[in-house]
């Protein structure tokens, strides 16, 4: 999937249809003079309904469809005949969609499970017909009830990315390399920052034909959680991460000073991203000797209360074992 197509927060305006309206028929027959009220109910109209959908994984096909309309519920009719419900509008969203209100931003509902289902725009009762209100006094009603309209409202939709593994990491630390080695997926790599500007997927393959999903999370700077650099619009991609993996180049001024960054990022942006099971990477570990690498080994050690893993995407090391934590790490 390419970048283009890959969207992730889109604003739709809703509106379910019209409820029908109520019959005043009263029932003509040939021999009953006075057969009395028979008019039906109106149909109810229909719903515009939020439904999750495994197959999917992004917003794009409401891209350019924002206006969304349920159709209309039919009037009632003769002989007691209820009209037909209104068509109804379903919208199939990935899972891990929050559906806000526009105005206020508050969350109304987290579609997580294949099926869930749930009413943004709910359709108008239909009408009732007059023979509901007969009575002994009243034994020829000719009104009955007009249909209740339908809703109209304005809800955004966000797309938090379900993956068992997120990539976290500064621009340019090989998280898409690394997602390129380790799974099919096909991301954008160039040698400057920021390459990756959208979420990108990816199926590792484990032993014995399992799997997980990785996701690579374009690359946080510090002050993201104010918006700075891209800014928190993708850190929301994080919260549904099972496992996070921080990936800090072996060249970096300061391993332990880029991972308490990233770290309170994460922290300012929502403390319970603390709480998810956490293990650091060091990538582009091809550019250190055996002597390097036991050097860093004790400097980590002793500053670090995390587990890490030393891995080279281009050249092929340390990446079985970093499946093997990662695979211990999903199934505890």
């Amino acid at each position: 999937m390419t970048e283009g197509n890959f969207v992730d927060y889109v604003k739709l305006h809703v509106t379910s249809g019209n409820g029908g309206k109520g019959s005043a028929h009263l029932h003509r027959e040939k021999y009953i003079s006075k057969g009395g009220p028979d008019g039906g109910d109106g149909g109810r109209g229909g719903h515009v309904i939020i439904r999750g959908n495994p197959n999917m994984w992004t917003l794009y096909h409401l891209k350019f469809k924002r206006h969304l309309k349920a159709g209309h519920g039919a009037h009632g009719s003769k002989s007691r005949s209820t009209g037909a419900d209104g068509e109804d509008v379903y919208v199939d969203v990935p899972l891990g969609t929050v559906i806000r209100d526009t105005e206020t931003q508050s969350i109304i509902k987290e579609i997580t499970e294949e099926g869930q289902e749930y009413i943004a725009a709910e359709g108008g009762m239909g009408g009732r017909g007059n023979w509901h209100f007969k009575s002994p006094t009243n034994q020829t009603p000719r009104y009955a009830q007009p249909g209740i309209e339908g809703q109209e409202c304005d809800i955004t939709l966000e797309l938090k990315v379900l993956a068992d593994v997120g990539l976290v990491g500064f621009p340019n630390a090989g998280k898409s390399t690394l997602l390129s080695v380790v799974t099919a997926a096909k991301p954008k790599i160039a040698d400057y920052e920021f390459t990756t500007l959208k979420p990108n997927l990816g199926i590792v393959e484990y032993r014995n034909f399992q799997t997980f999903v990785m996701a690579d999370i374009p690359g946080i700077i510090e002050g993201a959680a104010e918006g700075k650099g891209i800014g928190h619009r993708f850190l929301r991609h994080i919260e549904r991460n099972s496992t996070l993996l921080f990936l800090i180049p072996a060249d970096a001024p300061d391993i332990v000073e880029q991972y308490e960054i990233l770290l309170d990022e994460l922290r300012r942006y929502n403390p319970d991203l603390l709480d998810k099971e956490r293990l650091i990477a060091i990538s582009k570990c091809d550019m250190l000797d055996d002597e390097l690498k036991e050097e860093l080994k004790t400097e980590l050690d002793q500053q670090l209360n995390v587990s890490y893993v030393f891995i080279s995407s281009v050249a092929q090391q340390g990446l079985q074992e970093l499946k093997d934590r990662l695979w211990k790490m999903l199934n505890v």
